[in-house]
């Protein structure tokens, strides 16, 4: 009779004990499952929102100022020696040693224009790069494609009284209000915002920008870096990141990670402690059975193999159930740990591959001394029950 039969016919004679033994190492292994799948899908999203939404590094014109008080009473201050940021100059961008991570360019023009006898602060932007920064926009109407089509914030809209495919006049030119920005309660609903060349034109600033915005932040960019390379070719530019809420949300995600890491190394104490409890009692349970194998000639190391075999096969099946029950979990979880509907599930084989391997390892181990034990019981000991 080989090895294996002998493991095999074992674990059905005890499906009661082995079911149990399943259970207990497929809920550890789906609960790392689940928590590290969780980790990596919402870091993921984390990555993607970061990629994708909101400017990340700001960049203004250089200047030089001076605060005046008097008997400590403010006078306020005097700004002096202010440089201007050409728009070709930011094409340099694209040269720095950390280009690959700057995922877009939003150039600005701000100044003030007069709309229906209303002051206004016009803002002229590149709709493509502006749109693609700030996702978070809701438009009511259409996305404006002409040159002399306006984006308007909602404030705008009401102190203008005008909607989406109305006209406006600005200094003698008739501009057409494409679609109007649902509120989002930031400075963007007082804002007027036409396209980069035309709001130039009408600013008197043709090649010149007021600030521009950088989306560059991803979880591996070093934006302390990318800062300096920046600022050093654009001298007459001040350079400045903007990254706190994203480091928040980093931090509570490292956090979560530690989290996982702890509950991780609970589930395989708790798991290695199943699996030697329960193959302690099927080795004792086993001593006649054993006895009469080493009476007939069955080696120490045989008696080894077959113990460590059926824990091999049942941590195997408890790996790959599991997976499943823990990618299962993962799924469920997700839309209420994450933010947002386009958050996916990450599908990992490397995941998949550490979980049956886990499993597979910690039932070994377990089953070391186990093992042992049957293998060093006295055969004459153990035929005495007979």
């Amino acid at each position: 009779m080989k090895l294996h039969t002998i493991s095999l016919n074992n674990l059905k004679r005890r499906k009661a004990k082995m079911a149990f033994l399943t259970i207990g190492l497929m809920v550890g292994i789906a609960t790392i499952v689940t928590l590290v799948t969780l980790t990596r899908s919402m870091s993921h999203d984390i990555e993607r929102k970061m990629d994708e939404f909101g400017a990340n590094i700001l960049i203004t014109p250089r200047s030089s100022g001076l605060s005046m008080s008097y008997g400590g009473i403010s006078l306020g201050g005097v700004t002096f020696d202010q440089r201007e940021i050409r728009e070709a100059d930011l094409a340099k961008i694209k040269t720095i040693q950390n280009h690959q991570n700057v995922s877009a360019i939003a150039p600005k023009v701000l100044g003030g224009v007069s709309i229906a006898n209303h002051e206004v602060l016009l803002v002229g932007v590149n709709f493509e790069s502006e749109l693609k920064m700030k996702q978070w926009w809701k438009i009511f109407g259409d996305t404006p494609t002409a040159p002399n089509d306006l984006l308007l914030g909602s404030d705008a809209a009401k102190v203008l009284n005008v909607g989406g495919g109305d006209s406006v006049a600005i200094k003698g030119e008739t501009f057409r209000v494409a679609g109007v920005i649902d509120q989002t309660g930031s400075q963007d609903d007082a804002l007027v915002f036409a396209s980069l060349s035309r709001a130039q034109k009408i600013l008197g600033k043709e090649g010149k920008i007021t600030l521009a915005e950088v989306a560059a932040l991803c979880s591996g960019c070093p934006i302390g870096d990318m800062v300096n390379q920046i600022a050093e070719i654009l001298p007459d530019a001040k350079v400045a990141a903007i990254q706190q809420v994203v480091e928040g949300r980093l931090k509570a995600l490292d956090q979560f990670k530690h989290f996982t890491y702890v509950m991780a190394g609970v589930v395989v104490f708790i798991g290695s402690l199943i699996v030697f409890v329960t193959m302690m009692g099927s080795v004792n349970e086993r001593t006649l059975e054993i006895g009469v194998f080493r009476a007939i000639g069955f080696r120490k190391s045989h008696i080894m193999r077959i113990i460590l075999l059926e824990a091999a096969l049942v941590s195997l099946l408890a790996g790959i159930l599991g997976y499943a029950a823990g990618m299962g979990g993962a799924k469920l979880a997700l839309p209420f740990m994450a933010e947002g509907a386009k958050v996916t599930l990450v599908w990992d084989g490397w995941v998949a591959g550490g979980s049956i391997g886990l499993a597979v390892v910690l039932g070994l181990l377990a089953s070391i001394y186990p093992a042992l034990h049957a293998s060093r019981m006295d055969p004459t000991e153990a035929l005495r029950a007979l």
